[in-house]
């Protein structure tokens, strides 16, 4: 019999199995051992110890956000556990036949149960818990019949829609904004890559007019987003593109992915292969936070003459749950899929023979994948620190960024002793939100609260959420002077929206301010959101699920921008310090980024990529 250890919950104190050892050094936690010793037991076999550590493992892969595991380098999953060496991990040749002779693939004779699969890529085997081979395999499947035809267009009319949508004539170089448009007419899946500031949403806005025109107005469109509030915000930029240029008729209402499909209480959906959904136009933005179970079902409930189009930075961090979709497909294998040739006309329509792009890149574009790069939202040094980032040049990075308190340069690294250095400008930001706020100047508040924002990697702890936001107030009562005395919401208090409410339009991750409510006596609040150009106003009583915010998780500003950020690193050790983490970061500022860490540290997350082994970039093929 198994007992948990009273000091640790996830170590499993007794065990006479082969995952006693691997959850002892950390490897499996307690709810990757119950649920592999539970498989076995319900498998109404014995199980071999290899394949009994292998189910495990293809758990905590799911948990910690793999959808498979990588047979072939079994023993480098873990590398952060304590004494490796002393773990008996099975040769992987040794391993992948014994789960291929595993009744938990071929079949269990308790019935129907085949909870793994193993799967043959062209890097090697690859062990899946059936249910995510299945959605990684209808993701392939739907993505490929898709990709093997073309809509139907005709190239005079895409042109006029173009020059409508774009303008016409020499643009000063080739116009990557307008070749993603014209992709997205002439394919039925298109994916829009780009980082920050490339003017994703300007060509998505500008791609849903080019549609309008060639469906002669009569289109049906479907916005969403994996979160409320990137939802509101997609929504808002359409909103003012309509406004401001007139050119795209239909202003759609932007939803979350989970409203889209229509889910239910039990965690079903209403939409799928049975009930489809009836849009001629999907836009998905953020897609890189999007799960593979989310994305399967979301391909499943698109009829095959709608157009799906999704957006996202495939360098930004990831879904919380299993699966990197938009990596995968931005990086996926060119032979992975049953592409065909570019029509004549996106040629027609486009500079092809004199674009701007590589041979890979062209590749991609037969896939329709488009990436785009000119960035127009934050400087250049930070662009190039973004770029040696993404490169893994840590080296370039160091080179590019100045080090110590004193330095001008518009990026730079502080050691955590001399964390005081960012004080003035924390305390300035405070300054500026008060001010505007207690003379009831609600556009100069929000204004001033996209002025600065610390960022943290954890919630917790001294390099955490809480620690900062402690640090920060502290300095700004020192400072400023703190609020009155029982005073609850107080005009110049940062808030931080920590649920969805629909009622109030108002969601999870949106941040706002408390100002003195200019149409009140004077003494009355109010809680202002920035919409756009427009500004949603509350009573503070109607935020039901609000929390002051003086430093937030760089996981929730992943959407926002803010003129300058204050980022804090954890130790070179710490799991979550990852490239994608730092790239999320420092792209997050226009003008200026500090970074609160060391060397060692910012060395370790350039080099530390989000280790999330997928099948999706490859070809599979399924043992038995």
């Amino acid at each position: 019999m198994t007992t948990i250890d009273d000091g640790d919950p996830q170590r499993v104190a007794r065990g006479a199995d082969r995952l006693t050892p691997f959850n002892q050094a950390g490897v499996l936690n307690a709810a990757d051992v119950h649920v592999a010793r539970r498989v076995a037991a319900l498998s109404g076999a014995p199980v071999h110890e290899d394949v009994l550590l292998a189910t495990a493992l293809a758990v905590r892969a799911v948990r910690t956000g793999s959808t498979c595991v990588e047979i072939d380098s079994i023993a480098e999953i873990a590398s952060a556990a304590a004494d490796q060496a002393a773990l008996p991990w099975p040769e992987p040749a040794a391993l992948r036949e014994a789960i291929a002779a595993s009744h938990l693939v071929l079949g269990c004779p308790s019935g129907p149960l085949r909870p793994l699969a193993l799967a043959h890529s062209d890097d090697g085997p690859l062990l899946y818990l059936r249910k995510y081979f299945r959605q990684e395999q209808s993701i392939r499947h739907i993505l490929d019949t898709r990709a093997a035809g073309r809509p139907d267009v005709d190239a005079q009319t895409l042109a006029t829609a173009l020059d409508v949508a774009f303008g016409a004539g020499d643009t000063g170089g080739y116009d990557r904004q307008r070749a993603a448009a014209a992709l997205a007419a002439v394919s039925w899946t298109t994916v829009l890559a780009g980082g920050p500031g490339t003017g994703k949403t300007y060509t998505v806005a500008r791609i849903l007019s080019v549609m309008e025109s060639l469906f002669g107005g009569d289109l049906r469109i479907g916005l969403c987003a994996p979160t409320g509030r990137a939802a509101a915000q997609l929504q808002t930029a359409i909103g003012e593109y309509r406004r401001e240029h007139q050119t795209l008729r239909s202003e759609p209402a932007a939803v979350t992915v989970h409203r889209l499909l229509g889910s239910r209480p039990d965690g079903t959906f209403l939409r799928g292969s049975a009930n489809r959904l009836p849009y001629d136009v999907v836009v998905v933005d953020e897609t890189s936070m999007l799960p593979v179970t989310l994305m399967c079902r979301l391909l499943e409930s698109l009829r095959s003459d709608t157009r799906l189009i999704l957006v996202g930075d495939p360098h930004q961090l990831v879904s919380v749950e299993a699966g990197a979709v938009l990596a995968d497909l931005v990086d996926r294998d060119p032979s992975a899929s049953g592409s065909a040739d570019l029509p004549a006309a996106f040629a027609d329509v486009t500079d092809l023979p004199t674009a701007d792009f590589d041979a890979a890149e062209r590749a991609s574009l037969v896939r329709g994948v488009i990436t785009l790069r000119r960035g127009h939202r934050y400087g250049d040094r930070i662009g190039e620190i973004a770029e040696a980032v993404n490169t893994g040049d840590a080296d370039r990075v160091l080179e590019l960024i100045g080090q110590g308190p004193d330095t001008t340069h518009p990026v730079r690294l502080i050691d955590p002793d001399d964390a005081d250095a960012v004080r003035g400008e924390a305390v300035g930001w405070a300054g500026a939100l008060r001010s505007a706020a207690v003379s009831g100047d609600a556009r100069a508040a929000v204004t001033a609260l996209r002025g600065h924002r610390v960022l943290c990697a954890h919630r917790d702890g001294p390099y955490g959420v809480g620690g900062w936001s402690r640090t920060v107030i502290g300095w700004i009562t020192d400072d400023l002077g703190g609020p009155p005395a029982g005073a609850g919401w107080y005009a110049g208090e940062p808030l931080l929206v920590t649920a969805n409410d629909r009622a109030q339009g108002v969601y999870n991750g949106d941040s706002g301010v408390v100002v003195v409510d200019p149409e009140g006596d004077g003494q009355e609040l109010a809680a202002v959101f920035e919409r756009g150009h427009e500004i949603k106003k509350l009573h503070p009583s109607q935020l039901a699920d609000a929390v002051p915010v003086y430093a937030m998780t760089i996981h929730r500003s992943q959407g926002s921008q803010f003129a300058t950020v204050t980022v804090v690193l954890p130790p070179p050790d710490a799991e979550l310090l990852t490239r994608e983490l730092l790239y999320t970061a420092i792209t997050r500022a226009e003008r200026e980024v500090t970074i609160i860490g060391t060397p060692e540290a910012l060395r370790a997350a350039v080099a530390r990529r989000v280790a999330r082994a997928s099948g999706l970039r490859t070809t599979l093929s399924e043992h038995g």
